[in-house]
């Protein structure tokens, strides 16, 4: 099995239009709320915030049943269920006649955007372990360039009217179905299969292998936790710092996220795979940690515009975080649990996207009432520092490597 394994470009095409999805249908909720249920847009947004905890909160149960499916039955009707489910969903979105169906909606879209485990998974299965994180880092640029295009894509398609994007995500899905159907090979053999168990297939279980590796595994999981919750930073509260702060409208709030994601894309592309293969996944994780630290901590100062567009080029290379984790959570399990594992980490990254928006909201909001508005990036700050701290002094040499077939 080879770095270039055609399974790769169709799972990270997977991804690119799953993340399309998902974004693409964000510019228009707001009024599709309001369209159903009458109310204020400050109302709807308020709702919508909801959603996004409940799509959070069935991504958290899902990743790990997800994930072990994968390791049970093959990585490919796995996630080929999940494109399928994404179709149909996105379907009946686009004709729900309630907020209740939109609500619903989020959850099934939710329970099928687990479908990262198994992608994760297949990366792991096709690539070598010195390889990984060079691959997970191309994961991240189709994850990223998704969520850039998408909402654009939204923007156009709302001329429409608000059901016309769902329409667009669900044709989408359908498409990649049918390529995952003719093109995806299977990469889990079943001489690598387990049974699948429910007493494996949930946040514990599914870390379990991993802990029971090493000790300082359960410190990596720690770390990821406090940086995901961390790097929450930008989509719980961006919008809403920036207009406290630095008193931008929605157009230079647009601006500022898309030039973000630009540098994120170009990063996680052409840079992280590189610094990986050069330094190793754990002195990444640490230059990656250290940007990161630094820049939330000069957010949390920043009140001057043109600042921010320069803090966006060393806030980009906390990109090389996250596929160095899932990389070195990788390398950590033998070849039959990594479906398992990876849906543990989206676990984790779904605990994160339910708590953040309430406490960093809450610290942003604490903080502007008595004068000073960046709050959410010092909380964002500590908790890098703690992450970083975590891996050089916990992590940092002292993972074991089972073999992986």
């Amino acid at each position: 099995m080879t770095f270039h394994h055609r399974a790769v470009p169709i799972v990270l095409m997977a991804i690119l239009i799953d993340s399309i999805g998902f974004g693409i249908v964000m510019p228009v909720l707001p009024n599709l709320i309001v369209e159903l249920s009458g109310v204020t847009l400050a109302t709807a947004a308020e709702i919508g915030v909801g959603m996004l905890a409940s799509y959070a909160a069935a991504q958290f149960f899902a990743g790990p049943v997800v994930g072990s499916l994968g390791d049970s039955i093959g990585r490919r009707p796995v996630i080929l269920f999940s494109m399928v489910a994404f179709s149909i969903d996105y379907a009946l979105m686009a004709i729900a006649p309630t907020v209740a169906w939109l609500f619903l909606g989020r959850v099934v879209a939710g329970l099928a955007g687990a479908v990262y485990s198994p992608a994760n998974a297949v990366l792991a299965d096709v690539t070598p372990p010195d390889k990984r994180g060079q691959v997970y880092s191309l994961m991240g640029a189709a994850f990223g360039g998704g969520f850039i295009l998408g909402p654009a894509i939204g923007g156009l398609l709302a001329d429409f009217g608000p059901r016309a994007p769902f329409i667009a995500a669900a044709v989408l899905a359908g498409i990649n179905a049918v390529w995952i159907i003719f093109a995806l090979p299977e990469t889990m053999t079943p001489d690598r299969r387990r049974p699948f168990k429910w007493k494996q297939a949930h946040i514990v279980g599914a870390f379990r292998p991993l802990v029971s590796e090493s000790g300082a595994a359960r410190w990596l999981i720690l770390a990821a936790f406090c940086w995901q919750f961390a790097h929450m930073v930008y989509p719980a509260t961006w919008a809403f710092w920036a207009e406290i702060a630095l008193d931008w409208d929605p157009k230079m709030i647009g601006y500022s996220l898309t030039a973000s994601g630009v540098a994120m894309v170009l990063v996680q592309a052409l840079i992280t795979g590189r610094a990986i293969s050069r330094f190793g996944e754990e002195n990444t994780v640490v230059i990656g940690m250290i940007a990161a630290g630094l820049v939330f901590a000069s957010f949390a100062f920043t009140r001057q515009g043109w600042l921010v567009f320069l803090l966006i080029i060393p806030s980009a290379f906390q990109g090389f975080v996250q596929p160095s984790i899932n990389a070195l959570v990788s390398r950590s399990v033998d070849a039959s649990h990594q479906g398992a594992v990876q849906g543990g980490m989206q676990s984790l990254a779904a605990i994160a996207a339910i708590l953040a928006p309430l406490i960093l909201g809450y610290a942003l909001a604490i903080g502007t009432r008595n004068g000073f508005s960046g709050g959410n990036f010092v909380v964002a700050a500590t908790l890098a520092i703690t992450a970083l701290i975590i891996v050089l002094f916990r992590v940092r040499g002292k993972l074991l490597r089972p073999p992986v077939a």
